[in-house]
């Protein structure tokens, strides 16, 4: 009687950032966003159970299913682990940590007791830990970060199993999917308790990463959609005529910028449209400033920065028609990874006012 397989997703609010095989922290950006911001994590997704966070509240004690006997018996698990990665971590101390958890709970969240002795090179284990690049299939669930076999019975256990925990997150993380395995392997379904471990969909961190500021492209490809929203300028039709000409600069591979780039021209702008350009001031953009821009993307290794755009917006705020067009191509620079000015195309270096309104893209 085989155990089945069960996958730990993170929490998929997919609406915009969650990347690398599924493996990173879901954000639902926020329209007011400040330049240069990540949106705020959010802990499950929009299919996730209405479960507390990963680190918040355990949820209720006791165990809610019927398991009531250690599938793997009174003695102890041992438990090797093996490294199929290109990662040279060491994931023994992380494996020992989420074993020692169950140890340590087992009175409260199984009914019964485990003990674990993990021996990395054991060379006949009960279990597995195997860290690998890729998750194996898990039943057709395509973004799992974990996959583990779910024993209810002595009986469905076939030494050894197997328990995949996904290579490239950063230790809580790793520690945290392999609780979450370990708990399959004990009979802990997605229902069960803690709600921070056992929970279908959790915030996961990868290992550290670029951020969008320090990558020679921020993006994940070079096609782009555009939007101009002229409803609130003063000349509807010149100010598209001069976003044309500084998209179409950068179409015909400008100096020092990726080459190969693509804008598709839309009339209306959806979720997936990555540069909106936009006109008149809001709260956070008076007259005074000039322009505003925001910037989304995703930031997978939680530390509060973007590491990859998925968006940018260019406000323009009293900027006269015949500028709109040397604006928007400075912003697109920065946005396409020249961040300091001396990185950008020449006609974006210490520009006046005679120059911005020039015909500067010929």
């Amino acid at each position: 009687m085989p155990g089945r397989r069960t996958p730990l997703i993170p929490a998929a609010a997919l609406a915009v950032l969650l990347v690398t095989a599924g493996c990173v922290t879901p954000f639902v950006p926020s329209p007011s966003s400040p330049a240069g911001s990540t949106a705020t994590p959010t802990a499950t997704g929009t299919n996730a159970p209405a479960t507390p966070a990963a680190g918040g509240d355990d949820g209720a004690d006791g165990k809610p299913n019927n398991v009531t006997a250690n599938p793997w018996g009174s003695d102890p698990v041992v438990v090797a682990v093996r490294n199929e990665g290109r990662s040279d971590r060491a994931f023994v101390p992380l494996v020992r940590e989420a074993a020692d958890f169950w140890s340590e709970h087992d009175d409260r969240y199984l009914g019964f007791q485990v003990r674990y002795d993990v021996r990395p090179d054991a060379e006949d284990p009960d279990l597995v830990v195997a860290f690998t690049d890729t998750i194996p299939d898990c039943g057709n669930v395509t973004d799992a970060v974990g996959c583990a076999p779910f024993f209810t019975d002595s009986r469905q256990v076939d030494r050894p199993e197997t328990v995949w925990v996904q290579t490239g997150l950063d230790n809580e993380s790793t520690t945290l999917v392999t609780k979450h395995e370990l708990g399959h392997t004990l009979g802990q379904t997605h229902a069960d308790a803690p709600s921070s471990v056992m929970q279908a969909k959790s915030v996961i961190y990868t290992e550290p990463k670029p951020d969008a500021t320090e990558r020679d492209f921020p993006w994940d490809d070079s096609e782009f959609t555009v939007h101009v929203d002229a409803a609130n300028a003063s000349d509807p039709d010149g100010v598209q005529r001069q976003t044309d000409r500084a998209l179409t600069y950068y179409e015909n591979d400008p100096p020092g910028m990726p080459g190969n780039l693509s804008f598709d021209r839309v009339a209306s702008p959806t979720p997936d449209t990555e540069v909106l350009v936009r006109f008149g001031a809001v709260p956070d953009c008076e007259p005074s400033a000039g322009f505003c821009v925001e910037s989304y993307g995703t930031d997978p290794d939680g530390d509060g920065a973007i590491e990859t755009y998925t968006r940018i917006e260019i406000r323009l705020v009293g900027v006269d028609t015949d500028a709109v067009g040397w604006h928007v191509g400075y912003w697109l620079a920065h946005a396409l990874g020249a961040d300091a000015d001396e990185e950008k195309p020449p006609p974006f270096r210490d520009a006046g006012y005679r120059e911005r309104r020039s015909a500067w893209w010929n």
